[in-house]
């Protein structure tokens, strides 16, 4: 079997399993770490590795986490994080008391739970919708128990570290408080249908093997599903230098807003 016919045969099955639709992505980044994967498992073709993975469910589990890339933590780049804090969510408020958020691509649920937060923080007595959602149902029940180590915490304030979190052993627990302020959901930003009417849409490291044409249309989908005046939040290697041409205005670097009028 050729190379081109074993990277077809793989997609079309693992489209089959999960929806995913690997022509989304840029091929050969995708298929460089898919094969070093599978090399490091003893096989020298993508569809033998996928029939052995697929048959255990803990190792498929993985393997869709490492394809799906569910590297996260509090209030990454917390310098964003503060610009988010100080200047994007304030000025959302004057225009509306309670938010729509929607953290798309959640992974580990360190974002949302970073979000709820800072609205915690913002607005005490206020209860705002934060959605968050990824497209890996695994990933997804690890956010939902809220279980962290000390280095994915190592960003948020001691304070908040103190007041949110409770230590057990080598693991830091989510308070119920915050845990009950998100709505987790699974998604999958380049195949299902988006809500609309957020004020505020972070989708950040999400992106990085997305083709060209994906990141577009992902992008246009934002821009409908965001509110005028709505804000969307992108990754710090990000920057989407066509914001013009899908709409956008420029907030502040990496915050993009859909104008009011």
């Amino acid at each position: 079997m050729t190379e081109e016919r074993d990277w077809t045969e793989f997609k079309g099955k693992l489209k089959a399993k999960t929806e995913i639709d690997l022509d989304l992505y840029k091929a050969p980044q995708m298929q460089r770490r898919i094969m070093n994967l599978a090399k490091r498992n003893g096989f020298n073709t993508y569809s033998g590795y996928f029939d052995k993975v697929v048959q255990d469910h803990d190792e498929f589990a993985a393997f869709i986490e490492y394809l799906t890339i569910n590297v996260s933590e509090f209030f990454r780049t917390p310098d964003k994080f503060a610009k988010l804090e100080t200047d994007v969510i304030p000025d959302l408020l004057k225009r509306s008391s309670k938010l729509n958020i929607w953290s798309a691509g959640c992974s580990i649920g360190a974002e949302p739970y970073s979000l709820a937060m800072i609205m915690k923080t913002l607005t005490p007595t206020t209860r705002h919708r934060i959605l968050a959602t990824d497209l890996d149902i695994e990933i997804l029940g690890k956010a939902k128990k809220g279980e962290y180590t000390d280095n994915e915490l190592k960003a948020i304030d001691p304070e908040r570290k103190r007041k949110y979190f409770t230590h057990n052993g080598d693991k830091y627990l989510v308070s119920q408080e915050i845990k009950d302020c998100i709505e987790f959901k699974r998604h999958n930003l380049l195949k299902d249908n988006f809500e609309s009417g957020f004020d505020l849409i972070l989708c950040r490291n999400v992106v990085i093997y997305f083709t060209e044409e994906a990141k577009d249309q992902l992008y246009a989908n934002f821009f409908k599903a965001l509110k005028p005046g709505g804000i969307l939040f992108v990754g710090a290697t990000e920057a989407i230098l066509n914001f013009r041409k899908l709409g956008y205005t420029s907030f502040q670097p990496f915050f993009y807003q859909k104008p009011l009028t």
